[in-house]
C-alpha cells in the first residue's frame, strides 16, 4: 500500500499561515520558496486542507495534462463563488465543464473577436477624451471604465438606455463594495455568509445580486422573443450556440457565464493595462520603442495589425509576467493517488500551480524583478514557464480577447496622449481580494495630445 507524503512547509498553526497569506501573499510565497524550494505545503483557510504550491515547470506540465478523473478543479476543489453561480465554467468539472467550454470558445476567438476592434477603440477614445490636461488622476479608474464598457457592449451586447444604466450602476456597486475587506472575508469563509437583513453586509450582497439577475434574465427573455441574427455580441453568439446534442445553453447557464466573463474579464484586464501604462512611462526608452513601432504602421491602422506587433506583445507579456493579476492557477483536487516530484499525494490534497513564483524563477527570467520586455523577443517560453492565464483544461477562456483588448487600448492611449507619472516613487503590488494589483492605483498627468497621430486614430467619436 502506498505511503502518502506531503512536501515540507511552515509548521505554524493554519490560522497563522492564513494571516500571512492574506496580509503579504508575495512575501510569504517567496519566503517559503527560499526555505522549502519549488514545491511546499501550506494550510490556509477556509478549509485548511493541505495545499501543495508548485513552481517547477515540468511538474506544472504534469498537473495540466493529468486526466481530469484523477485531478480536476471546479467546486470540489474549493472554487466557490456565490456571485458566479453553480453553472459557471469555473465551478463546473468533468463533462459539464467540457461541454460549456466548447460552447463558449468560438465567440471569444478568431474573426469574431477581431470584429470588436473598432468598438474597443471607440470606447477608449470616449473615456480618455474626458481627461484634463495638467491634472493628476488615477489612471486605474479610467481603465476600469474602459474595460467595464467593453464588457457591457461587446459581451452583454447592451445598447445605452434604461437597462444598460441600471445594470451598470448595480454591477459597479457589487464589484466595488464599501467594505472590501469584509466582503473578501465573507467570500473566503462561508460561515460568515449570514443574511441578517437588507442592511447586513451579506444581506446587501444577496439583494444586489437578485436585482442584477432580474435585469440579465429580462435581457435574455427579450432576445429569445425577438431574435436578431445580425447581432454579433458575445451573449447573442452564446445564445445561438448548440452542443453536440443540438441543445442550447439554459438561461441559468447563460446568466452564470455572463457574470463569470464580467468578473474574470473586468478587473483583471483593467489591472494589467494599468501596470502596462505604469511600466511604459517609468522607462522612457520602452515608450519610445513602442511609439516607433506604432508609428511605423502608418495611416492604415487595423486591429489585426496592432494585435501582431512584436514589441507591443513583448511589453504586454512582461507586464503579465512581473506582477500577474492571478498569483496562482486554479486549485486542482487530487481524486486518486498522485505522484508529483517524488511526493505521493493522497486524495483530498489541493495542488496549486504558482504563477507568480514560476514567473520569478531566476533560471528562466534572470533579474526577474526588473521590467525587461526584450526577454520575450529573445526567446520563446513554454506554456508552463509563462502562464499568466493558467493552463490545461482550466486556461482562461478569455485569454485571446483579454490580450486583444489590452493591446488595442494601450496602442490607442499611447498614440494619442503625452503622459507622465505624477509620482517618482515606485508603485508596489498589493492584494486586491483574490487578485494582485498596484497599491493605490497609478497616478498620472496628461501633458497633451500627440497631434501628429490624431489622423491615424481618427474615428467618428467626438
Amino acid at each position: 500500500m502506498a505511503t502518502f507524503k506531503l512536501p515540507d512547509g511552515p509548521q505554524d498553526h493554519p490560522w497563522v499561515q492564513t494571516f500571512h497569506w492574506l496580509k503579504n501573499p508575495l512575501g510569504y510565497m517567496e519566503e517559503c520558496a527560499e526555505k522549502y524550494g519549488e514545491i511546499f505545503t501550506l494550510r490556509i483557510g477556509p478549509v485548511f486542507k493541505p495545499q501543495v504550491f508548485i513552481s517547477n515547470p515540468q511538474a506544472i506540465q504534469q498537473i495540466f495534462t493529468t486526466d481530469t478523473k484523477q485531478l480536476d478543479s471546479g467546486e470540489p476543489a474549493g472554487i466557490k463563488a456565490p456571485l458566479l453561480g453553480q453553472q459557471s465554467l469555473l465551478a463546473l468539472e468533468g463533462k459539464p465543464h467540457q461541454r460549456q467550454r466548447k460552447l463558449l470558445t468560438p465567440p471569444l476567438h478568431g474573426e469574431r473577436m477581431l470584429a470588436y476592434g473598432d468598438l474597443i477603440r471607440e470606447i477608449t477614445q470616449q473615456v480618455t477624451n474626458k481627461w484634463q490636461v495638467g491634472e493628476p488622476f488615477n489612471v486605474l479608474y479610467s481603465i476600469q471604465e474602459i474595460s467595464f464598457e467593453v464588457i457591457l457592449k461587446a459581451v452583454f451586447g447592451l445598447q445605452e438606455g434604461s437597462r444598460y444604466e441600471q445594470l451598470k450602476e448595480l454591477l459597479l456597486k457589487i464589484l466595488n463594495p464599501e467594505k472590501p475587506f469584509v466582503r473578501g472575508m465573507m467570500l473566503l469563509f462561508p460561515s460568515l455568509q449570514k443574511d441578517l437583513g437588507a442592511w447586513s453586509p451579506w444581506g446587501k450582497f444577496l439583494r444586489l445580486k437578485a436585482e442584477i439577475d432580474t435585469l440579465i434574465y429580462a435581457e435574455i427573455k427579450e432576445r429569445q422573443e425577438k431574435p436578431d441574427p445580425s447581432r454579433t455580441d458575445i451573449l447573442s453568439l452564446m445564445m445561438a450556440a448548440k452542443d453536440e446534442n443540438g441543445q442550447p445553453m439554459s438561461d441559468v447557464e447563460l446568466r452564470d457565464e455572463l457574470i463569470t466573463l464580467l468578473i474574470a474579464g473586468h478587473e483583471t484586464t483593467a489591472t494589467s493595462l494599468t501596470w502596462a501604462l505604469y511600466w511604459v512611462h517609468r522607462f522612457p526608452q520602452v515608450r519610445e520603442e513602442l511609439l516607433q513601432e506604432l508609428d511605423n504602421l502608418g495611416e492604415n491602422l487595423d486591429a489585426n495589425e496592432i494585435f501582431k506587433l512584436p514589441y507591443l506583445n513583448a511589453v504586454c507579456s512582461e507586464t503579465l509576467r512581473l506582477y500577474p493579476v492571478a498569483m496562482l492557477a486554479l486549485n486542482r483536487l487530487v481524486k486518486s493517488p498522485l505522484e508529483v516530484m517524488g511526493y505521493n499525494l493522497e486524495p483530498g490534497t489541493l495542488v496549486i500551480p504558482c504563477i507568480y513564483l514560476t514567473h520569478h524563477r531566476e533560471d528562466l527570467y534572470p533579474d526577474s524583478k526588473q521590467f525587461k520586455p526584450e526577454r520575450f523577443l529573445e526567446r520563446q517560453f513554454s506554456s508552463t514557464e509563462f502562464l499568466p492565464f493558467g493552463g490545461g483544461n482550466r486556461r482562461c477562456i478569455g485569454m485571446a480577447f483579454a490580450l486583444f483588448e489590452m493591446k488595442l487600448v494601450l496602442a490607442t492611449v499611447l498614440s494619442q496622449w503625452e503622459m507622465e507619472l505624477a509620482d517618482t516613487e515606485p508603485v508596489q503590488p498589493a492584494r486586491k481580494g483574490a487578485l494582485l494589483g498596484p497599491s493605490g492605483g497609478v497616478k498620472m498627468v496628461v501633458r497633451g495630445r500627440r497631434e501628429e497621430s490624431q489622423r491615424v486614430f481618427e474615428t467618428s467619436v467626438s
